[in-house]
């Protein structure tokens, strides 16, 4: 028991730890950019809107952390947890580590939505509310389709995401093809790769509801998560209606997952990887992992797009860097035969 209680408490210093380093590396996040900000300016223009403090930063620097900085640096946090958190939900309910947010079609759904928006010459606003109706609308159909197929459900849950995802994959191929090369086909090309460029505080008043309604479950049902990872039967068993557990977590997956690509465009790789490197810092147990992988998913996004932003003159898509890390470390599990 007393073991049990060192473990128990170890997990919750690395996660207090990584809530830390989050909240380093967003004050770190402020600095960085073309037009500096030192941390003392930071927390000086921040504190400034909660008590009176005579100014010793500029109005320059005061309109470049709110109106650039800050939505962009809330929206990498955000979009990181969701990520990850739906990827470690898919991981646990399909019992495979290498199931990933978009193991549904949501992202493929996403992408045809906004696609398809950007070739009718919608806005930015209804860019962003087209991907994420299409990106439920994907998922919806899924299920419905698994609903109606023989044999285990979670293969046929998998195999229906397979085959809309490459329908609407195809579909977006399609409007690719008649889009007009001269405007709207870079636009879609540059919203597949993912980014976070122009990041807008309205953008995360749009995504901010549907994220809070679907990570809250995914938080509050994380022990069960772990009962479903041991397998229906064993989940049945022990009292757990699993039909209706499941169909909530992949609810809330899908929640977070379209409210993320909505707003950030496709992004890669985070739901696989950044589940995995959890575990190897807090374990199995998704009592421990869950909340880990929201901290390290939003840690990971925010670093990510201080690289994006700042290493090279040219701003570098979020996509092919979390590409760049993912495909070597998916590798790796093949090797080491960690996705049998």
């Amino acid at each position: 028991m007393e073991k049990l209680k060192h473990h128990g408490r170890k997990e919750r210093l690395t996660i207090a730890a990584m809530a830390v380093a989050l909240l380093g590396g967003v004050l770190l996040s402020f600095a960085l950019g073309r037009y500096p900000i030192s941390p003392k300016e930071t927390i000086g223009i921040l504190l400034a809107k909660i008590v009176p403090i005579e100014p010793f930063w500029t109005e320059r620097m005061a309109i470049v952390l709110y109106n650039v900085r800050l939505p962009r640096i809330l929206l990498a946090c955000l979009v990181g947890c969701c990520l990850s958190s739906a990827g470690a939900a898919y991981q646990g309910i399909f019992q495979n580590p290498m199931a990933a947010p978009d193991i549904l079609g949501a992202s493929s759904g996403a992408a045809f939505g906004a696609a398809l928006a950007i070739l009718s010459g919608a806005s930015t606003r209804m860019v962003s509310l087209s991907a994420f109706f299409f990106s439920l609308l994907t998922v919806a159909l899924v299920w419905l389709l698994s609903q109606r197929a023989r044999g285990k459900k979670i293969l046929g849950l998998v195999l229906a995401g397979i085959m809309v995802s490459s329908l609407f994959s195809a579909g977006t191929s399609f409007i690719k093809l008649v889009a007009d090369p001269t405007n709207q086909l870079p636009a879609i090309t540059y919203w597949l790769m993912g980014s976070l460029a122009g990041a807008k505080m309205s953008d995360i008043s749009f995504a901010i509801l549907p994220m809070l309604v679907g990570l809250t479950p995914l938080f509050l049902l994380r022990w069960r998560i772990n009962i479903l990872s041991l397998g229906d039967d064993e989940a049945r068993t022990m009292g757990v209606n699993v039909g209706r557990l499941r169909l909530i977590v992949i609810v809330s997956a899908t929640l977070v997952t379209s409210s993320a690509v909505a707003v950030s465009g496709t992004i890669g790789w985070v739901g696989l990887v950044i589940p995995h490197l959890s575990r190897k810092l807090v374990g199995n147990n998704f009592r421990h992992l869950m909340p880990a992988t929201m901290l390290f998913g939003a840690l990971f996004m925010l670093l990510v797009d201080n690289i994006s932003r700042n290493l090279f003159a040219v701003e570098i898509p979020i996509g092919i860097l979390t590409a760049f890390i993912g495909a070597p470390f998916f590798l790796s599990l093949i090797i080491r035969g960690d996705g049998r």
